[in-house]
């Protein structure tokens, strides 16, 4: 195991609160329990306020907002990364040469800052290499 930091997306802290799939959601939440031990997990700011909007709006049921502030001030101890313009012009190189979405460009490229290798996704293909980032799927990978 990597002792490198791993940046995990908003697509894996939603899936993390699904009751729907119980067996796909403990793989995801031993990933999380994982990072959380060893203090390798991270996010940043896009995340946490993705993760807000989607789980009080957009997930049925809907999240308490009160549940969903406890939880991104959990994940406040990760040290979301608040994208600068150096990141955001790395995130416009992301989208140009990989063809990505800007918002998961800005999700790679915030990634990269923070020094991550490995980035949890549901969002993005497994395996996929965008620089010196790797994407993993939790519910393909083991942590």
């Amino acid at each position: 195991m990597s002792a490198d930091p791993v940046f995990v997306d908003t697509s894996v802290l939603l899936f993390s609160e699904d009751g729907a799939r119980p067996a796909e959601r403990e793989q995801v939440l031993a990933w999380l329990r994982d990072l959380w031990a060893s203090r390798r997990g991270r996010v940043s700011v896009q995340v946490l306020n993705d993760f807000y909007l989607l789980a009080t709006r957009q997930i049925n049921p809907a999240m308490p907002q009160g549940d969903v502030r406890a939880e991104v001030r959990r994940y406040q101890h990760w040290q979301p990364w608040a994208a600068d313009q150096a990141t955001v012009e790395s995130a416009w190189s992301l989208e140009s040469r990989f063809g990505l979405p800007f918002a998961d460009a800005l999700v790679v490229a915030s990634a990269k800052a923070q020094g991550c290798t490995r980035l949890l996704s549901l969002a993005l293909p497994h395996e996929a290499v965008y620089d010196s980032v790797q994407v993993l799927n939790p519910l393909v990978s083991p942590p």
